[in-house]
């Protein structure tokens, strides 16, 4: 049973979403919508709404944008206190929605972000960690160049060396590995060897082990959870999502939780109308943690994890802000679906 800890460090870049209304292609009318987000600020955002102590570790760049976005995350419940803040500028993403025939895109504009130019050893990790009891990072945060891929493995090398369980959320990124490294394995596999808890599926078991694995079904899905949990023996957890889509708007989830010794899996739901899906992978991270973190099995906090998902598919932006009583009452719902 996972120990439940006084305060969640969240490791990564905090970014700029810029979005495309639904509707509409790019610049087709003359606004855009902006929404604060990046993986590990999503699931502190999570966290903090669920009545948990959540800390982020980021650079942000001075100036009044970055101000704007140290504020929106202090709005949540974030400790934004060990937060550098460099001169430069803001990571973003353009966000192009889906239409009929046509699927959703997203282009990155995260090069020399003030984050990402900040050097490995500028993070004093000793300092940063010393009131944290979790530290979660996901796989955005190496794929954004070598100086940031040093410094997460820098992090949880210090975390577990400190005693400290980590989460690591593969959150795979193509289009940002292939601006610097050919072999994300390579980069990956040392991170995912320090941490407790792995949120991924049997695609980043592939991508890991070298080796193929299928999702088709429940049994293979534990296969390839269980090929990771040899792989790396310091893990003790993975978690992942199945997903069907029905359509567009319609989608089917599902959700598991392994360890070596047993697995435990959600009942299918169904999710409609999908208002936005971005953030959804972070959401059910942060439900997954806070389920185990109450001491739930396996099954159970696969369906904590699954209902806050479900939740952030029908709301605009990358955060899931979502109070206790909401998860709860989502929850109680998926369990119903179960029975």
């Amino acid at each position: 049973m996972m120990q439940s800890p006084r305060n969640i460090a969240c490791f990564g870049e905090v970014v700029m979403r810029v979005s495309v209304p639904h509707g509409e292609l790019p610049l087709q009318s003359p606004r855009l919508e902006a929404h604060v987000g990046g993986a590990e600020a999503n699931v502190a955002v999570a966290l903090a709404a669920l009545g948990r102590r959540s800390t982020m570790i980021s650079a942000i760049p001075a100036g009044p944008i970055g101000d704007g976005v140290l504020g929106e995350m202090r709005r949540h419940g974030v400790d934004m206190q060990s937060v550098l803040r460099p001169a430069g500028r803001m990571g973003l993403y353009y966000h192009i929605p889906a239409g009929p025939m046509r699927p959703a895109d997203v282009v990155y504009d995260r090069a020399g972000s003030a984050f990402a130019e900040v050097e490995a050893g500028d993070w004093d990790w000793g300092r940063l960690l010393s009131d944290a009891d979790w530290l979660h990072v996901s796989g955005v945060t190496p794929a954004l160049g070598p100086s940031s891929a040093a410094a997460a493995l820098a992090a949880v090398t210090s975390a577990r060396a400190a005693g400290i369980g980590v989460s690591f959320d593969g959150n795979w990124r193509g289009r940002l590995w292939e601006r610097w490294q050919p072999d994300p394995a390579a980069i990956l596999r040392p991170i995912i060897a320090q941490a407790t808890m792995l949120f991924g599926n049997h695609r980043d078991a592939a991508l890991l082990l070298g080796q193929e694995f299928s999702g088709d079904g429940e049994d293979r899905r534990r296969d390839a959870a269980l090929a990771l949990l040899q792989a790396f023996p310091a893990l003790e957890y993975v978690a992942s999502t199945a997903r069907d889509i029905v359509s567009p708007d319609t989608h089917r989830l599902t959700a598991r939780i392994d360890t070596r010794a047993e697995g435990g899996s959600s009942e299918p739901v169904l999710i409609t109308p999908i208002v936005d899906r971005i953030g959804t992978g972070d959401a059910f991270a942060a439900g997954v943690l806070d389920g185990l973190w109450q001491g739930r099995g396996l099954a159970d906090a696969a369906t904590n994890g699954l209902a806050l998902a479900a939740l952030k598919h029908g709301l605009r932006g990358d955060f899931a802000p979502f109070s206790r009583a909401a998860l709860m009452g989502t929850s109680a719902v998926a369990r119903d679906v179960a029975r």
